[in-house]
């Protein structure tokens, strides 16, 4: 099969790799109809995160169930499924408790490569669900947005406790952030600010709910959230770049008694102490518990409730993943869909 390799820093090249086999007897291979790159793949593109080696690469993945092992019950060929990006058993007392990217048992799916033609799933009873039919081809777009960066919006929204009678406020403008935007006008909030100075994601923005753009950043950024809610600050904040900068901003943002839910992959952020302690703020976050969500968010999807694959604004071959690469970096699209 064909996929992507980064071998180091801004050096992406699709390779042929060998088609995966089944390991355990709870593995399922899929085939992946669409793939994609994730915001989170430019750290080591950029070499922030180290390149060990040839590194396959993607963690997004929907596809038609094609084998599985003599241990999976739920799941037959033939079904199309969505997974997340770490495999979860969705059984252990973690799983229960709604934090499967914790699961006990848990494996990175994105070691695995899921920029390819062809996925191996670990423990894929507890990490796949199963569409209701084969989907058309228009949701599969959306349907792959759920299996990270939708997920990851959602519970950046209900780590803040965003909701009716509430402000949120969003630091980021990625697919992450846009789509955390989405979340919390799905959970009913009265008011949600997005930070974004870009033009095209502002309008994206605006399109999935957002009622107020903030084009200022840091203190700036700050003071001008404090402006909007009457000196407060927001009730719920939405941190979805993981920079100091951005986790800084977004705990700033927040007013006393307020939450942050934090969802960007941090990358050098430190906590100042005293700061914390007086600014009453709660946190919540960490690598979203996607499976949690995606019944749910397979049911908003399939009933054409909500769009969240418009985050998708450039697509290409698979072949060309390395434009993708680019494409991203230099923030000339959000998010770019490959088609093997």
């Amino acid at each position: 099969m064909r996929g992507a390799v980064m071998h180091a820093p801004g050096d992406v090249r699709v390779e042929d790799r060998p088609d995966p086999k089944i390991i355990a007897p709870t593995d399922a291979i899929i085939r992946l109809p669409a793939t994609c790159v994730c915001g989170s793949d430019l750290w080591p593109y950029r070499g922030v995160e180290a390149v060990e080696g040839p590194s396959p690469m993607g963690h997004e993945y929907v596809g038609i169930v094609e084998e599985v092992g003599g241990a999976v019950r739920t799941i037959r060929p033939g079904q199309f499924v969505i997974g997340s990006f770490f495999a979860s058993d969705n059984t252990c007392e973690i799983c229960r408790a709604g934090y499967q990217s914790s699961c006990v048992h848990r494996e990175p799916v994105g070691a695995l490569g899921a920029q390819a033609e062809l996925l191996r799933v670990p423990l894929a009873d507890g990490t796949l669900v199963a569409t209701p039919d084969l989907p058309s081809d228009d949701l599969v777009p959306s349907l792959l947005a759920a299996s990270d960066v939708l997920g990851t919006g959602w519970f950046g929204a209900a780590a803040a406790q965003a909701g009716p009678g509430k402000t949120v406020a969003v630091v980021g403008d990625g697919a992450v952030g846009l789509l955390a935007v989405l979340a919390a006008r799905q959970f009913g909030a009265e008011r949600i600010i997005a930070m974004s100075r870009h033009e095209p994601r502002q309008k994206l923005a605006l399109e999935f709910g957002a009622t107020d753009i903030v084009t200022e950043r840091g203190d700036e950024g700050v003071a001008r959230i404090k402006d909007l809610t009457g000196g407060l600050g927001a009730h719920s904040v939405i941190e979805a770049v993981g920079t100091q900068e951005s986790m800084t901003q977004a705990i700033r943002s927040t007013r006393p008694g307020g939450h942050v839910g934090y969802v960007g992959v941090a990358h050098g952020v430190e906590l100042a102490g005293q700061e914390l302690f007086f600014s009453h703020v709660h946190l919540h976050g960490g690598p979203a518990p996607v499976r949690q969500y995606l019944p749910e968010l397979i049911d908003l999807i399939w009933d054409r409730r909500i769009d969240p694959g418009k985050v998708f604004d450039l697509e290409l071959p698979l072949e060309r993943a390395a434009e993708a690469y680019t494409a991203m970096d230099e923030r000339r699209a959000i998010k770019v869909l490959l088609r093997p």
